[in-house]
């Protein structure tokens, strides 16, 4: 039997490459000091793991590692072609170029487009392919280099890489008329070379990464994977192959890859458990064929139950012997926080929970602990096994974990707790009356610039060097020196700022009971940019009110109406590290159940307008459309019972960005917001198709400008995208917003395109009033 780990974080324990990054970015540092500093992060990675049989190399990323193949394949996107020449650039600043954009006096080439790793809280870069797009190696070959750079330091790694038919599946056309898998015979030789080129360094050995397989069932796909694998299998019949596919079963694509002459197979056992039976009962199987079982968690952090996993190795065991089985994480590490032992006694972890956790380092030992576990006769009686079920039972039992009240609250939801009183036409009508807003009402997404006085000001708060009431004064009066703007720009639908707030869903995660926090549990986001997701324990619960103080105060300032500003369940839950003993879904509706309270609250407090953001809606479909329709109904439930509990002419929004919307758009009618806004600046209203073609019946906001953009669009860009807009949507149904909230933007450039907008929209409405 043997250990195997395919990706460990790459950031470092103290997030030195983010720093590293930065710093180069800004010129603060040479390129050996970058180059040095991953070296140092990629030796401490490989001896982290040295206690496993086979630990990989090239999981390591400036970026990502789509990027990587990008750069490694020479197939750059054509702006970027000449740009290395006509600019002088090096190498690396060539790459970063690829992924954020390249702009002096001369040139301005714009970033590639980046999206989420399947249905992960990673961004990749995605490929640029053209009917014409070639392949070739430069002299340098990452996965190579790291490889030899690997034996230097004294370890023989196992070489991890996307595989062919994924890094062209997760392409793009630019052209038309062809399929990207059409470019599979192009690209094929380049992946033959570079396994040469490993052979001859030493390797023995290479894991092909084709998550494309977790997808629905695809002829094309089958048929590249076939090509693919026997080829290569064929060419190199020295080699041991692994095919790995994680974040779903293989489905009905197993008989194709249990008929490949690989070596070994890998199967995420945490996220499709079930599949072991399918694959260990398939008249199919291979006799000589090895399992990579993955059955630590890669993607959460909880600990794993050895008795659990020592009950499925046992039964692999039975059928294949321990020679043909290799034990794993389900997927990559990078998903994880990095080591729970970073975690001190001024961690913000609740100390009952700390042992229920598991972070990648933690992982690695896991994995050595249940090889050691599996070859004991009497395991159950050995003490690593004692201790991990003892931790296990902790946490089942805990009186932390389990809060009765809120368990049967959530058995006593109705279907009357998801319906507003009455629909949304009659809702129309008393919301006009309430709100006495014009046509193409004005509004911006929520967040306000947070400066640096008001960062430094929230950190001498946490650090205790500020009393409540002088924060307290503090906000109030960027909240007040808000309104007095927005009133003076004579924006419609005003916001409060957010100010006190440092992220969407830590903010509330930090006021719920059931979430804990912590200090280091860093995760990559994209490139210099790491999140620290919230850790759901136990069943949520919501104290007191959340929001209600700054939201109240807001409107007592103005006698426009102001928006209570909340994020909605699904986006908590999707965001955060989630419970793992329960169904997601009964989480979501606990969630849900403490917005509806706030909801409330805000309502009392005189709120009529209240947003509740869900731009992690369409995030949590699963990979599989077969499995959409329990999802969605659940998560439409969800926002529902997080939003029905008002009056008729209190107004609902909601929010969503960056997203694909055709496909679940009857979903998000389903909904039922009165309003719901959503980016629109960067694909030029494409996305507003789905829901012209829809018909769709409530009122939406078209985010007008990039907010992610320094560049502020003229009073005239403006207007053209409200007229474009008005042709698409009917007049009556349309409000004007920027695409997403302004906390990262600076005041100045805020001020000039928020006043910009108000202009825009109001010679909008002398062109528009006499249609309406």
């Amino acid at each position: 039997m043997k250990t195997r780990n395919f990706g460990f974080p790459r950031i470092g324990a103290k997030r030195e490459l983010k720093k590293a990054l930065e710093q180069f970015w800004s010129k603060e540092i040479e390129a050996e000091k970058l180059l040095q500093i991953s070296r140092d992060i990629r030796k401490k990675n490989w001896q982290a793991q040295s206690i496993l049989d086979d630990i990989p190399s090239n999981d390591f990323s400036f970026y990502d590692q789509i990027l990587d193949l990008i750069y490694t394949f020479n197939c750059l996107p054509k702006r970027f072609k000449n740009l290395q020449k006509q600019e002088n650039l090096s190498d690396l600043e060539l790459y970063f170029a690829l992924a954020r954009g390249f702009q002096n006096e001369i040139s301005d080439v714009k970033a590639m487009e980046m999206t989420k790793w399947f249905d992960t809280n990673y961004h990749f870069i995605v490929p640029e392919l053209y009917t014409n797009t070639s392949f070739s190696l430069g002299k340098t070959i990452k996965i190579v280099e790291e490889y030899k750079e690997a034996k230097e330091n004294g370890f023989n790694t196992l070489p991890n890489i996307v595989g062919p038919v994924t890094f062209l599946w997760i392409g793009k056309e630019i052209d038309k008329g062809f399929h990207r898998l059409d470019l599979i015979d192009s690209l094929l030789p380049i992946y033959t070379q570079i396994i040469q080129k490993l052979i001859d360094e030493g390797a023995t050995k290479i894991q092909f990464d084709e998550p494309c397989l977790a997808l629905d069932e695809n002829p094309l796909i089958q048929t590249c994977i076939q090509k693919v694998y026997q080829k290569l299998t064929t060419d190199f019949p020295q080699l041991q192959i692994t095919l790995g596919n994680y974040f779903d079963c293989y489905g009905a694509n197993l008989d194709t890859v249990l008929q490949l002459p690989i070596h070994t197979l890998h199967l995420d056992l945490v996220r499709c458990g079930e599949q072991i039976n399918d694959i260990l009962n398939h008249p199919k199987l291979n006799n000589d064929i090895h399992l990579s079982l993955g059955i630590i968690d890669g993607r959460n952090v909880w600990k794993n139950d050895y008795k659990k996993s020592l009950e499925i190795i046992n039964k692999v065991v039975h059928t294949l012997g321990k020679d043909r089985l290799i034990l794993s994480p389900s997927c990559s590490l990078l998903h994880s926080p990095i080591d729970i032992n970073l975690e001190d006694e001024h961690s913000k972890i609740h100390p009952e929970v700390k042992p229920w956790l598991s972070f990648a380092h933690q992982k690695i030992e896991e994995l050595n602990e249940l090889k050691l576990l599996a070859s004991e006769k009497e395991a159950s009686q050995h003490p690593l096994y004692i201790r991990n079920q003892i931790d296990i039972q902790s946490r089942v039992s805990s009186e932390l974990v389990n809060n009765s009240s809120v368990k049967n609250r959530v058995q006593n939801l109705t279907n009357d707790d998801t319906q507003r009183t009455n629909d949304f036409k009659v809702r129309k009508i008393k919301q006009s009356i309430a709100l006495q807003l014009p046509l193409l009402p004005t509004t911006s997404i929520g967040s306000l610039p947070q400066t640096k006085e008001v960062r430094k000001n929230r950190s001498l708060y946490k650090r205790k060097k500020l009393t409540e009431e002088q924060y307290s004064n503090y906000i109030q009066n960027e909240i007040k020196e808000s309104i007095r703007f927005q009133e003076a720009i004579d924006m419609d639908v005003l916001v409060h700022g957010e100010f006190e707030r440092n992220d969407m869903v830590e903010f509330f995660g930090e006021q719920l009971d059931g979430f804990t926090f912590t200090s280091h549990g860093w995760v990559q986001s994209f490139g210099s940019r790491y999140v620290k997701p919230p850790i759901i324990y136990g069943d949520v619960h919501r104290g007191k009110a959340m929001t209600v103080k700054e939201s109240a105060y807001a409107q007592s300032l103005t006698k426009k109406p102001v928006k209570g500003m909340l994020t909605g369940p699904v986006t908590i839950l999707q965001w955060s590290f989630v419970r793992d003993d329960q169904p997601r879904e009964h989480t979501c509706q606990q969630i849900s159940l403490a917005i509806r309270d706030e909801v409330t609250d805000l309502e009392e407090a005189g709120l009529k307008v209240i947003q509740i953001d869900e731009p992690a809606f369409r995030e949590g479909l699963p990979l599989r459309k077969s499995d959409w329709k329990g999802y969605l109904q659940w998560a439409v439930n969800a926002f529902k019972i997080a939003s029905c509990g008002v009056k008729d002419e209190t107004q609902v929004h909601t929010h969503m960005c960056y997203s694909k919307f055709n496909d679940i758009i009857k979903s998000i009618a389903a909904m039922d917001a009165d309003v719901i806004t959503i980016e629109c600046s960067r694909s030029q209203l494409h996305l507003l198709n789905a829901f012209s073609d829809f018909k769709y019946p409530n009122e939406i906001g078209p985010g007008i400008y990039d907010i992610h953009s320094p560049n502020v669009p003229s009073i005239y860009d403006m207007l053209d995208f409200i007229n474009k807009a008005k042709i698409k949507i009917p007049l009556e149904q349309l409000w004007v917003n920027p695409d997403c909230g302004l906390k990262t933007r600076g005041w100045a450039e805020t001020k000039t395109a928020l006043e910009a907008m108000v202009s825009a929209t109001k010679k909008a409405r002398e062109l528009f009033i006499e249609k309406v």
